[in-house]
């Protein structure tokens, strides 16, 4: 009996030795996954030891989608900073939660300093300011942005507001800068071809009427026709030089190895100058060409052609007769092709260089129609030389003079080969 009661308390202690051990165990447990998860034991003996390892194990896991994740927002993130566009994310007061460098830079605010701040009160534009205001997002809203372009023409922005997880609010911008000027190029292109057809239309009418109800000599008669024939010819070339424009903007890019011969396009252009000199001049030009390099240049000869005998006539229809008007071609140490048409007509006023290549733009429109000119030469040119990857340089000093010169790449030229017979 005496042997059985002390097996009872043994057991007893024994139990109490264990309980005393495992809430010391469970206690160890807790206080490490309250105050130091990332101390947790590996697996050890007993329940708690296998509680501690899976926990262990959940903890890793969860930490590892919880990286993952982060990643994935970092690189979300990355992409949209990388967009062209704008992107402002407004919390339900309309504070700035987050937003890319494109927005910040359109809107001139700082990305960090202005974080949880009034895009309101930051946005002063008072369209932008309603716009946001409406909650009627319908439509985007026009206004402009923070700085210019290289012109020193306004930025202009569109913007898209989209609610999103309740009130919460995307903005998103877009630069449309480049279109509106566009639309305006357009716009003005279809004001003055219309201007430009319309005038040798209405004094072709008035001749045609002229002749049909007036008795006229032949002296006068001729003289007529001979003015119809000159409106009519200007039309001829208004249309021509269109069709130019037309077949450069939408024909493949020029060749890169097909070679025409630069003493063969100064000699044509020479045969025209020399030609256009004596017809609008009685006294002519001093011409003067000056090949100081016998190279080829690679590309479209009808081309290249046509870009040297519009800078070529240019210089001879505005220079006045018994003006100078010299073209040189030469080969750069840098490899580079320069043809140049230098003259001694009355020189272009600095704020209009800028200007020239645009299409219609004319210094002088009354001197321009007399010389016959149709006002898209230039535009010619500067296309041309663009598709050839060429420079257009324009250099004038009033009273002086111009020089008007393309600048060939070093790949696009070389020296003349050897005719094969």
């Amino acid at each position: 009996m005496l042997g059985l009661k002390f097996a009872w308390v043994g057991a007893w202690i024994g139990a109490l030795l264990w309980m005393g051990l495992d809430t010391w165990r469970a206690a160890r447990l807790l206080r490490l996954l309250r105050s130091d998860v990332a101390n947790l034991p590996s697996r050890g003996p007993g329940v708690w030891g296998e509680l501690s390892e899976r926990i262990r194990k959940l903890l890793r896991e969860r930490e590892q989608q919880t990286r993952q994740a982060e990643d994935r927002l970092q690189e979300f993130l990355a992409a949209i900073q990388a967009s062209p566009n704008g992107v402002v994310l407004l919390d339900e007061q309309g504070r700035i939660e987050w937003c890319n460098q494109t927005a910040a830079a359109q809107f001139g605010i700082d990305a960090e300093r202005d974080m949880l701040q009034h895009l309101a009160n930051l946005v002063r534009d008072p369209a932008f300011v309603a716009y946001l205001a409406s909650w009627n997002y319908s439509r985007d809203v026009l206004i402009d942005a923070q700085g210019r372009t290289a012109r020193g023409h306004p930025v202009r922005l569109s913007v898209q507001v989209h609610p999103y997880a309740g009130n919460r609010r995307m903005l998103l911008t877009r630069d449309i800068t480049a279109l509106e000027q566009a639309e305006t190029m357009r716009r003005d292109f279809v004001a003055n071809v219309s201007h430009e057809i319309r005038t040798p239309l209405t004094v072709l009418a008035g001749f045609v009427e002229t002749l049909q109800n007036l008795p006229l000599d032949a002296e006068e008669r001729a003289r007529y026709l001979r003015l119809m024939g000159q409106q009519s010819q200007r039309m001829e070339m208004l249309v021509n030089d269109l069709l130019t424009l037309s077949r450069l903007e939408g024909s493949a890019a020029p060749p890169a190895n097909q070679w025409t011969r630069v003493r063969a396009l100064l000699a044509q252009g020479e045969d025209e100058g020399r030609g256009l000199s004596g017809r609008l001049a009685p006294q002519g030009h001093k011409l003067s060409f000056s090949l100081y390099a016998d190279s080829e240049i690679a590309g479209a000869s009808t081309e290249l052609q046509s870009a040297m005998s519009n800078l070529l006539s240019n210089a001879i229809r505005y220079t006045p007769g018994g003006g100078e008007v010299a073209v040189s071609w030469k080969v750069l140490p840098d490899g580079r092709g320069e043809y140049a048409v230098r003259d001694s007509g009355p020189g272009i006023a600095a704020e209009h260089i800028p200007r020239l290549t645009e299409r219609f733009y004319r210094v002088d429109r009354s001197r321009s129609r007399e010389t016959g000119g149709t006002g898209l030469g230039l535009a010619i040119v500067k296309h041309i030389a663009q598709r050839h990857g060429a420079e257009l340089r324009i250099e004038s000093t009033i009273g002086q003079g111009s020089r008007f010169a393309l600048l060939f790449p070093a790949g696009r030229v070389r020296e003349a080969r050897a005719l094969v017979t």
